[in-house]
This record gives structure tokens, C-alpha cells and sequence, in this order.
């Protein structure tokens, strides 16, 4: 099989023979822009690094060259499960793509040489230790690829957040396949990581393509660290019935936290190393199939998956860096479609794991320069969970990008969420001055027991109680301190020197502090009430809720006939505009965003009957005409919303149940529409309430009720639900409480 020779490029992806081919096998009419200069490049045949963030379409810049040009192009990854998925889907559309690893059986690896030695593979997926192996080369070199596509290229490079040493091996491709292209595709990598990456793969004048490290389509938040196990139950009951995944630092952790969700009612399960292997294989099965809304794991899960519609990512844990951060969250919202990504931040937790970051290096023999790399990643994330900047701007700065725009309106910063305390000069040097008085010998327990003024025998025998600062900050929680001054460890004004028992010391910024010239940040431990807010994307306001959810249902039932994944059916996107726009024939189908000419063959029919049915069913108009303005909003970034403000996100189902209430229906039929229960519906009801204007809750609650209430809290005094509820005698309960105090403290300025 020979190279197929370079293609005259006048924009070829224009060209309407691409362009069809790109209808026909993915039901695309365009690609994005930055997919177009990356094909561009690659059907020229132009050695190409291409940094794509998780969720920008990375898989298509090959696969879709790959089908138009013909010849072989071997894609190299680390994952079998990326490998399978990707496999799947592929051939789901019509192409011929296979893959050779250790899962397979001994036919199945016949076949897949067969179909590569006849020229019908258009593309052969394999993993780095596989493919250098003496007879997969001897084997490829009797079949030549035309392409190597090399995913997952951060492994290249010893400065990249994911080191792997097999994957720098692979620069040995350009001596054994001279004629063939080599393409890089990674989501994450620095200046210094790219340069790398090019030098170690013998890229030849390459193309160095680097996409916009922005996700607008994700709402990032850090949030102090409090009660973390309701924190992170919060989040997942706002979402229930919708995909989510917490990463947690330690088995143990995702253990507790799993049983905790299951045990709230929370459909969940957990994930991690110590997992047999068909465990982990059940657990994600059972997350990629949607049989399981959440999944919590340690940071080796996602790695390979591949489900497009996870609507929310939480970290109870920091991660290691900043690229492990970009590329945890990139895994909500592929989609394009609103996502919510929160990290639940510790000081306490940033300096157990630079210790014990530091300790597996040392005690591995790492290279010094290695050690200090990663102890650099270990710090830029720590600042960017400190410091109180747009979180978008932070991380697009952080790969050298600039951020267009004066606010997100997408993060907690720009939302008015964070709580930066104004005293906090007078709060620093109050701390630092208890460090030298105490003579820089104690650590934060300690510390804080003395700022409290802690009447405790240690603190009488040292006599600190004599001293100006003992109880200086009484009146603070003393998590509160113990918060600040490892914010302060972070600005460097205060160091913790390690040791059996670490010893908070005064930092190199102390100085400047206790002099008044400089002035550090402080948050406090509380966040600001977050205030959810409806999302502005044009799909999720125009797709009828209750048809989406059958058709999720329908996606459902064809995904498990065919032991695919449901996205790999058809994702939330073609879903929602299925919805949206009810096409009347199957014509219009057709001209749905991802159902091409193969879908539209497999799984057109279900997909059809099933908007025939809930259509006359629900009266619902039929071809609306609402694409274009859909097709304007994906030129900008599906769910970007408007340019200046990107829209806070409302979760799937809750967002559904507010189209409900905005046309009174009660609360038993939302509940019923949506799978429900009453409890989650009627607190759906209480934050749409206090986030919209509305007249009357009289569709919800009667006239009479609502005035016992309120006479009832006028006779109590009370804003609290219990002596309401006691007054009244039981005879209306907590929700129906909740819901008239809501309504009652809306109006307030209304």
C-alpha cells in the first residue's frame, strides 16, 4: 500500500467533495475553525502539532482526513478504552477503522490485519508499547501508512503534566516510515512542552496549530473547603439525572463519598486503581451506558472517556497542575453544550500534596530538573485556586493566550461570588506579628490557639496568653484562620518548614506586610450564596423538555440493542435540536446537527416516530425555525451565550423543570414529566423562585394555605421553618413553608 501523494489544498475542506463526505459519514455541514486550519494541514500532508482543548473535536481533525484522502493512518494512544470507543463509533457511521490490543482475541487480530493488508481500514488504533514492538513494525513496514497520528502528545515531554517514557520512543517512527505524515494531538501543553514535543516526535517544518485554551461553555468555581461530603452531595442533587464525575485524591476518599451519594439517594459509583478489573470495567461501563448518573474516581478515570454530555465535573481534591486541572474539567460539557466545574479548595490539602509529591519523587530517584518541575505545576495551581482572578482569564494566560474580554461572567470571581474580607492588611500583620512573637517555634494548631486567645495549659505554661496578640482575632472561627494563614503560606508571607511537626515561619513578603507596603488577598471560608440564574443557550431554552427526555430514552433503548455507548448513538446536541426544532419529515431529519446519511439509515425511524408521538401528544409546532440562530451561536462557541457575559448554568433537569413552572404547572406533574421526586421539584421551585419575578404562587400553593403561613411567621417572629411548622400544627409542611417564604422574600424590592 503505498502513500497517497500530497492533495492541492485551495481551501480543500471548502471543496464540495470534502464538505459532502463530511455530511454523509458525520451529518456535519461545517467544521469549526480551528478543526479547518488543522485539516487543512493534514490533508497537505504538513507535519502538524495540533492543541485542541478537551471537547474542541480533536478526533475528527484525523479522522476526517483520513476517510477523504484514503491510504492508512495509524492513531496512537495510551487507552484502550479511547481506542474501543472511538473504534465503535466509527464504524457506526460507516467507516472502516479498527484497533489491535491485548483484548482482543486471536480472530480478531487476524481480521484486523486482513482488513489493513486488503486497504479497507482507513485507520488502525494502537498504543505506543504495541506499535514498537519488532514484528508490528515489520509488519506496518510491508503496508505503509500514509498518516501516524500521535494523541495524547503531552507524553512526549518530560516537562508535560503526564510523563510516560514508552511514548518518547516514538521519534524512532520517522527513521522507520520517511514518507509518511506525523500529526501530534494533545489538549494541554505550555510553550516549553510543545517545543519538546516537536523535537522529540522529528516533526519535520512543522504546523504548529494552537487552538483557544477557552471553554465558555463551562462555569468554574473554588469554593473553600467546608463539610466536603454535603458540599459535593449538593452539587450532585442540583444535577440529579444528569452525568457528573468527582474526582477524589484517594481510594479511601472515593470509597466514603460514593457510599455517602448512594446512601442520599444519589445514583453513583465508584472508581479507582485498587478496583479488580472487571469492577472498573463495570463501573464505567455502567457511567458511558448512563445506567449511572455520577461516578466518583481518582484522577485516572476520563482518561479515554468519551461522553459527551457531563454536565458537571467536582475536584474534592486539588489537582497536581493546572494542565491536569484543564484537562479533568475539558471532560463536562464536550457537547458544547453548559457545564459546571467546581473544586472544592483546601490550603491544608496543597501542602499535604506538595509533601507527598515531593517524597515519591525523591524517594523514585527523579531528576532534579523533574522534581522541580513538578513542584512548579504543584504551585501554579495552588495560586490559581488562591488568588481571586477571572478563572477563564487565569487559565488562557497560563498558556500564554490573551483573554479577550474584561469578564467571563462565567466563573465565581465575575460573578460577584468570591468574599475578599477588606481588612485584610490589618488581618495579616495581626497573623504575622502572633508568628514572631511566638518566636516562629509552633505550628498552625497552635498558632490559631493563641489568635483565638485558647485558654488551654500550653498556652498558660509559655505565658503567650501575656502577649499583645493573644486573642487578637477572637470572634473568628478557627477554621477561618487557620484558612487565612495558609493563604498567606501561599502569597508568601508566611513558609511552613517541614519536619516530623511543621513550624509556620515568617515568609519572604513578611516585611512588606508588617510595614504596610504590601497588601495580600484574603477570602473568607463562606462563599457568597451562589445565585443560579437561567442560561441563555438558544438550544436548551427552545428544545421541548419533555420530548428530549423521550428521545434520550429512545437513544437509551438503541444503545443497549447495539452495545454502543449512548453517545456514540447520537449526543445531547442532536438531541436538543431534534427537540427544538420537531422536524415533520425525515428529510428534515437529515438536516439535523450529527445525524448523517449512516445514522439517519439506523436509527432514523426511532428517532422520528418518537417526535411524531410526543408532538401530537403535547400539540407541539412542528419545523421551527430556530437553526440559524443555533448555527450562529455554535460560530461563537455552543453555550458561549452573549459575547461581554457568558450565562451562569442551570442544570439539565432543573432547567427543564423551570420551562414547567414558567407555564403554573403543579408540582405532581413536573414531578411525573421528569422522573422526579416531589422534594427535588418543589426545591427546583424555591430557587426559580428567588432568581425570577413572578405574580403569584397561586398554581402551586392556594390563596388560604399561603396566608396561615404568613400569619403564622408574623405570630412567630421566625424566618426558620420549624416554628412555622410547629405553630401550624403539622398541617402544612415544611416544602409548601418553604416555598410562600421564598415567594414572600422575592418580592422584597420587586
Amino acid at each position: 500500500m503505498s502513500s497517497t501523494p500530497a492533495l492541492p489544498v485551495d481551501s480543500i475542506v471548502t471543496e464540495s467533495a470534502f464538505s459532502q463526505m463530511l455530511m454523509k459519514v458525520w451529518g456535519y455541514d461545517s467544521l469549526r475553525p480551528s478543526q479547518r486550519d488543522a485539516v487543512e494541514s493534514i490533508l497537505q500532508r504538513r507535519d502538524t502539532l495540533v492543541v485542541m482543548p478537551t471537547g474542541g473535536g480533536k478526533s475528527l481533525c484525523y479522522q476526517a482526513p483520513a476517510v477523504y484522502s484514503g491510504g492508512l493512518t495509524v492513531v496512537v494512544s495510551p487507552l484502550l478504552a479511547l481506542m474501543k470507543d472511538q473504534v465503535d463509533a466509527l464504524r457506526s457511521v460507516g467507516v472502516c477503522a479498527v484497533r489491535v490490543d491485548s483484548t482482543l482475541n486471536a480472530e480478531e487480530k487476524r481480521e484486523a490485519a486482513r482488513l489493513v493488508r486488503s486497504g479497507e481500514a482507513r485507520l488502525l488504533f494502537v498504543s505506543p508499547e504495541r506499535l514498537l514492538t519488532n514484528d508490528f513494525l515489520r509488519f506496518l513496514s510491508e503496508y505503509p501508512p500514509h498518516t501516524f497520528a500521535i494523541d495524547e502528545a503531552h507524553c512526549v515531554s518530560q516537562w508535560g503534566h503526564d510523563f510516560r517514557p514508552e511514548y518518547r520512543q516514538l521519534g524512532q517512527l520517522r527513521g522507520s516510515f520517511p514518507k509518511a505524515a506525523i500529526h501530534a494531538f494533545t489538549a494541554t501543553a505550555t510553550q516549553r512542552v510543545r517545543q519538546d514535543i516537536v523535537a522529540q516526535l522529528q516533526l519535520r517544518d512543522p504546523n504548529v496549530l494552537v487552538s483557544s485554551f477557552d471553554r465558555p461553555n463551562l462555569n468554574y468555581r473554588i469554593i473553600p473547603r467546608e463539610n466536603l461530603f454535603t458540599q459535593v452531595y449538593e452539587i450532585c442533587d442540583r444535577a440529579r439525572g444528569t452525568g457528573g464525575i468527582v474526582y477524589c485524591m484517594r481510594r479511601r476518599d472515593v470509597e466514603e463519598h460514593a457510599a455517602y451519594l448512594v446512601s442520599k439517594g444519589i445514583s453513583a459509583v465508584g472508581y479507582h486503581a485498587g478496583m479488580t478489573h472487571e469492577e472498573r470495567k463495570r463501573a464505567q461501563e455502567a457511567f458511558v451506558g448512563e445506567t449511572v448518573d455520577v461516578v466518583v474516581a481518582t484522577v485516572a478515570f476520563g482518561m479515554g472517556i468519551d461522553r459527551s454530555n457531563v454536565r458537571f465535573v467536582v475536584h474534592a481534591a486539588m489537582p497536581k497542575s493546572i494542565e491536569h486541572y484543564q484537562q479533568e474539567t475539558g471532560r463536562a460539557g464536550r457537547d458544547g453544550l453548559p457545564a459546571d466545574c467546581t473544586l472544592f479548595f483546601s490550603a491544608a490539602d496543597a501542602i499535604t500534596i506538595r509533601r507527598l509529591t515531593e517524597k515519591s519523587l525523591l524517594d523514585a530517584h527523579a531528576d532534579e530538573a523533574i522534581l522541580q518541575s513538578t513542584l512548579q505545576h504543584l504551585e501554579d495551581m495552588v495560586n490559581y485556586c488562591r488568588v481571586p482572578k477571572c478563572r477563564h482569564r487565569a487559565l488562557v494566560e497560563y498558556f500564554a493566550e490573551t483573554y479577550p474580554r474584561p469578564s467571563c461572567g462565567a466563573c465565581d470571581v465575575c460573578l460577584g461570588e468570591t468574599d475578599c474580607i477588606h481588612e485584610a492588611k490589618e488581618v495579616a500583620q495581626k497573623i504575622l506579628s502572633c508568628v514572631f512573637r511566638i518566636d516562629e517555634r509552633f505550628g498552625v494548631k497552635y498558632l490559631t490557639e493563641v489568635l483565638l486567645g485558647a485558654n488551654t495549659k500550653e498556652v498558660r505554661a509559655r505565658k503567650h496568653d501575656q502577649l499583645s496578640t493573644y486573642g487578637i482575632l477572637k470572634g473568628h472561627t478557627k477554621e477561618q484562620i487557620q484558612d487565612w494563614v495558609y493563604q498567606l503560606v501561599g502569597q508568601q508571607m508566611l513558609r511552613i518548614e517541614a519536619g516530623e511537626f511543621p513550624i509556620v515561619k515568617l515568609g519572604s513578603d513578611a516585611k512588606g506586610v508588617l510595614r504596610g507596603t504590601v497588601t495580600p488577598i484574603l477570602l473568607r471560608s463562606a462563599p457568597k450564596k451562589i445565585n443560579q440564574t437561567q442560561t441563555a443557550n438558544l438550544l436548551t431554552e427552545a428544545a421541548d423538555p419533555s420530548l428530549f427526555e423521550a428521545l434520550r430514552q429512545v437513544r437509551k433503548q438503541l444503545a443497549s440493542d447495539a452495545n454502543l455507548p449512548p453517545y456514540v448513538i447520537v449526543n445531547d446536541r442532536s438531541l436538543l435540536e431534534m427537540a427544538a426544532v420537531r422536524p415533520s419529515s425525515r428529510d428534515g431529519l437529515r438536516s439535523i446537527h450529527g445525524m448523517g446519511e449512516s445514522r439517519c439509515k439506523a436509527y432514523g425511524e426511532a428517532f422520528f416516530a418518537c417526535i411524531e408521538r410526543i408532538s401530537a401528544e403535547r400539540s407541539l409546532n412542528r419545523d421551527v425555525r430556530v437553526l440559524s440562530d443555533i448555527r450562529a451561536s455554535d460560530s461563537r462557541g455552543v453555550g458561549a451565550g452573549s459575547v461581554g457575559a457568558p450565562p451562569e448554568v442551570i442544570p439539565g433537569r432543573q432547567q427543564d423543570a423551570r420551562k414547567y413552572f414558567r407555564r403554573k404547572e403543579s408540582i405532581d406533574a413536573v414531578a411525573t414529566a421528569l422522573k422526579l421526586s416531589k422534594s427535588t421539584i418543589a426545591k427546583y421551585l424555591v430557587e426559580w423562585l428567588e432568581s425570577e419575578p413572578c405574580e403569584s404562587i397561586e398554581p402551586w400553593v392556594s390563596r388560604d394555605v399561603e396566608a396561615k403561613v404568613l400569619e403564622a411567621a408574623r405570630v412567630t417572629q421566625a424566618d426558620r421553618l420549624k416554628p412555622i411548622f410547629e405553630y401550624l400544627k403539622g398541617t402544612v409542611d415544611y416544602e409548601t413553608i418553604r416555598i410562600v417564604l421564598s415567594f414572600q422574600g422575592s418580592q422584597v424590592g420587586r
